[in-house]
């Protein structure tokens, strides 16, 4: 079974904002050469104050 892993930070110009990272998974599945499975995003930490 192949894995590959790669972390991405993002920063935003104020506290709290939306960011498309579906460029981003896209360009990690073609970099990783997989062509069939499950697909894992998971954010390791998330600041929002309310």
């Amino acid at each position: 079974m192949k894995s590959y892993r790669k972390e991405l930070w993002f920063a935003t110009p104020t506290r709290r904002a939306f960011i498309n990272i579906t460029p981003h998974v896209e360009q990690c599945l073609r970099d990783s050469g997989i062509t069939e499975g499950l697909i894992l995003v998971k954010t390791k930490h998330i600041e929002s104050q309310i």
